[in-house]
């Protein structure tokens, strides 16, 4: 290895022949371990989805006023005293969208979902993978995607977390904060020589699988060839992730700076939880690549509300308007309180957490059945975007243009990304 590609981590693992596990010093912070070629913070994405939209008539800011003077509507209160680190975008949409109840599942792909003859559903690359490509290079999981087990109340649609991977095939998420933190935290318990042999073996199987896949690869239909093409895709993945494994191996995970969580965490306090969790991973360098799909029937059980999650999406005037606005301000609420631990997190540089993360807030649905002017707030410092603002796009922009712009901004060279025509100047600082 040249002298010029040791990180700290490594140094203290070749002069002293083991690594030695420091404590957690938030004046060293672990951050710092890998940034081998610079003192500049990192880059960070976070995607926080939620499904079945929000209350149209007091979610979103008059479209008659933009710019950084605007009323902040009732349902972004909550936002307020963080009001010049964030911007509302109106005018998004994702244009194959035809269901009604998936909040999440073409949410950051913007894919067609027949743009394969002959097939019902076909997605494609998330652009937190997108992002994760280049932001999971030095970091022990390229990505981390968080999800709640109330997925079926919750609006969300197919898929098992936010992510889709290149071949447009769901990425799993963690269900729960415990998992969530013992992922993250938790160093394996097995020996280092049975933990390299499990690799070893999952190599060898994965060796005879190949082998035994290229027997048959001749003689093979068109269609036969492209699904196995895929299948040599997914065994090119696993032996990414496999990889990735070794390369950590002997490095241990950072202490987390924070307590376990309880179990049986639910609603509200699981989205708090699980908030304070993405900002643990994000200052421990664990990843620098996040996704939440978030629950919103468990919200409102949560907050003493007896309507079903469905139910209240199609609001009527009463108790299903006030679940509606009451689901708005929390998720607001908790959002603001993310923001809030994101600025407190201090860089070696002096500047924040916040400074250098990307925050995308959203869903594919705005409202009811309505499938247009997806909500969306973006919030950090990281993507370069003007921030304090309220921006309307033109009517029927594809919510694509939107992430193609935030994966710019972080450094990602993407030429499109999904359904995209271009990036969105209008957001641009």
């Amino acid at each position: 290895m040249k002298p010029s590609t040791l990180s700290r981590r490594r140094f203290l693992r070749s002069t002293a022949g083991s690594l030695i596990a420091l404590p957690f010093l938030p004046s060293l912070d672990f951050r710092a371990f890998a940034q081998e070629k610079s003192t500049t913070p990192p880059k960070r994405m976070v995607f926080l989805g939620f499904g079945y939209g929000v209350t149209n008539e007091t979610w979103f800011p008059e479209l008659t006023q933009t710019g950084s003077d605007y009323t902040l509507p009732p349902g972004l209160t909550p936002l307020e005293r963080h009001r010049k680190d964030f911007t509302v975008v109106q005018g998004c949409t994702n244009k194959f969208a035809n269901e009604a109840h998936w909040g999440s599942t073409f949410w950051l792909t913007g894919a067609n979902r027949y743009a394969e003859p002959g097939q019902s559903f076909h997605n494609s690359i998330s652009a937190d993978q997108v992002a994760a490509g280049l932001l999971g290079n030095d970091t022990r999981y390229a990505s981390i995607q968080l999800n709640t087990p109330d997925v079926q109340n919750s609006g969300h649609g197919p898929g098992l977390s936010l992510a889709w991977d290149q071949r447009g095939k769901p990425v799993a998420g963690l269900d729960n904060p415990v998992v969530a933190y013992h992922r993250l935290f938790s160093d394996d318990s097995l020996p280092l020589e049975q933990r390299q042999a499990a690799l070893q073996q999952k190599r060898s199987v994965l060796d005879t699988v190949l082998e035994d896949a290229r027997r048959v690869q001749r003689g093979l239909s068109k269609s036969d060839t492209d699904k196995l093409d895929e299948y040599f895709q997914s065994i090119r993945d696993i032996e990414t992730r496999l990889g990735k494994d070794e390369q950590w191996l002997t490095v241990p995970k950072a202490k987390a700076p924070m307590p376990e969580p309880k179990p049986g965490l639910a609603g509200r306090e699981e989205i708090k939880v699980m908030y304070d969790l993405i900002v643990a991973a994000l200052q421990t360098d664990a990843t620098r690549v996040i996704t939440y799909r978030q629950p919103v029937q468990t919200l409102l059980a949560s907050l003493g509300s007896k309507v079903a999650s469905h139910d209240m999406s199609h609001y009527t005037p009463g108790e299903r308007t006030e679940a509606s606005q009451k689901r708005d301000a929390a998720q607001s609420e908790l959002l603001a309180g993310l923001f809030d631990k994101l600025k407190a997190v201090k860089e070696a540089d002096g500047s924040s957490l916040f400074d250098h993360s990307c925050v995308a807030y959203g869903s594919n649905i705005r409202s009811i059945h309505y499938l247009d002017n997806c909500p969306t707030v973006l919030a950090g410092g990281a993507a370069r975007l003007k921030l304090g603002q309220h921006i309307v796009l033109p009517k029927n922009t594809p919510l694509a243009n939107v992430w193609l712009t935030l994966l710019r901004g972080i450094g990602v060279p993407a030429e499109r990304h999904g359904d995209s025509t271009g990036v969105a100047k209008e957001l641009l600082a």
